[in-house]
């Protein structure tokens, strides 16, 4: 049995079966490790790009659309792994033209608060990457698992918040406009299991790219730290609303 498999992230995007079932027979042509660092500066570029053409010129419709299609495209690229060379930069376009369209309704909100939770979600990336990479944070079977846990609670949260919607009961602290301190306060935890899950991508992708996978899943690790970082980036913005509507 692959070692991989006693492997897990908090990403759901990298379940322990989706690289196991993904090994490679052959010895050429496999995933590496700086071929998916190539992957992950191109998916990010290519999202940063677009999220720049598209930004304050996506409608409400279009913003929605492309949040849809990009969850669409999501699915597909888990469940068709080989597939990802082409729905990763789909994905990366639809979330970049997403994300572009939501920086601008919190641009014209708040002033300069799009340049800050860009930069202080790649400096996030930067320093949870230099910590792992000098083992400052080591992945150990209680962390991965207090991870896993704490993200799984995050995403039941928001699946309960998004269901109560429904019957007209609004969860506030989710509303960017909630200023209090509890909801602060929750944001900023939420953000740490996020940057958190960056520690976990990071040693998934390179504990996998020892495994002989298929070159198609340097494309796929890229996808799983994508997503991540999305999150990442949309807590950011919404915890530096809430501070600036104390101001």
């Amino acid at each position: 049995m692959s070692a991989i498999i006693t492997q897990k992230s908090g990403n759901p995007v990298f379940g322990s079966r989706a690289f196991d079932r993904s090994k490679s027979v052959h010895a050429t042509n496999t995933m590496t490790l700086n071929g998916t660092l190539n992957k992950i500066f191109l998916s990010i570029g290519l999202m940063v790009a677009i999220g720049f053409l598209t930004y304050q010129s996506m409608t409400p419709g279009w913003i929605i659309g492309t949040a849809i299609a990009g969850f669409v495209v999501a699915i597909v690229t888990v469940f068709k792994k080989q597939w990802a060379p082409t729905t990763v930069p789909i994905y990366a376009i639809l979330e970049g033209a997403f994300l572009g369209g939501i920086s601008a309704v919190y641009g014209t909100m708040y002033q300069g608060i799009v340049f800050q939770a860009i930069f202080i979600t790649l400096a996030i990336l930067v320093t949870m990457l230099m910590l792992y990479r000098s083992g400052a944070i080591r992945v150990t079977n209680k962390f991965r698992l207090g991870v896993i846990a704490a993200t799984g609670g995050v995403f039941l949260f928001y699946f309960a918040s998004f269901i109560l919607g429904f019957f007209g009961i609004n969860v506030s602290v989710l509303d960017p406009t909630n200023a209090s301190l509890m909801a602060i306060g929750i944001n900023l935890v939420i953000i740490v299991i996020a940057a958190l899950n960056l520690v976990l991508d990071f040693d998934f992708i390179d504990k996998a790219s020892k495994q002989s996978l298929p070159k198609y899943m340097e494309w796929y690790g890229a996808f799983g730290l994508l997503v991540t970082l999305i999150w990442l980036y949309l807590e950011i913005l919404r915890l530096l609303a809430r501070l600036n509507s104390r101001q």
